[in-house]
């Protein structure tokens, strides 16, 4: 099981890592789309949303490879968040109805929403960020 986990680790940290350089570079166009209309004040604060989350992916898509384990976790757990965080750019593709990334149907769309919760599970799994979600919802992380 150890070996199953740092494959699915190192591959998700991989496809961060990638999906992280793809907003700062061919996919940029289509990760607007992924922005929550509600969240796009301007084009330049929306560009901004697209590269910071870019930037902030490959850091954790590095993070879960070559962290040491303790603060693999952390990063693990803080991936988890902003898997989080970034949902409600998939609920706004399908609810406009944007197509982006291949997603033209809303089928397709609302299927892609069903994912999100695999890839929290996967951050939390492969790297141990189960332990630091339990001491944050006890209150109990100090940032130790």
């Amino acid at each position: 099981m150890k070996y199953v986990k740092l494959i699915f680790r190192l591959l998700l940290g991989l496809f961060m890592a990638y999906a992280g350089f793809s907003h700062l570079t061919f996919n940029r166009q289509e990760f607007v789309a992924q922005v929550p209309t509600w969240l796009q004040f301007s084009p330049a604060f929306t560009d901004f949303v697209v590269l910071a989350s870019g930037v902030v992916e490959i850091a954790f898509g590095l993070g879960i490879i070559f962290l040491a384990a303790k603060k693999r976790s952390i990063a693990g757990a803080l991936l988890a968040l902003f898997y989080v965080a970034i949902f409600p750019g998939n609920i706004n593709q399908y609810v406009n109805h944007i197509d982006a990334f291949g997603l033209n149907t809303d089928n397709l769309r609302l299927i892609r929403l069903f994912f999100q919760p695999v890839l929290i599970f996967l951050a939390l799994w492969t790297t141990g960020g189960w332990k630091y979600w339990k001491l944050w919802a006890k209150g109990k992380f100090k940032g130790q």
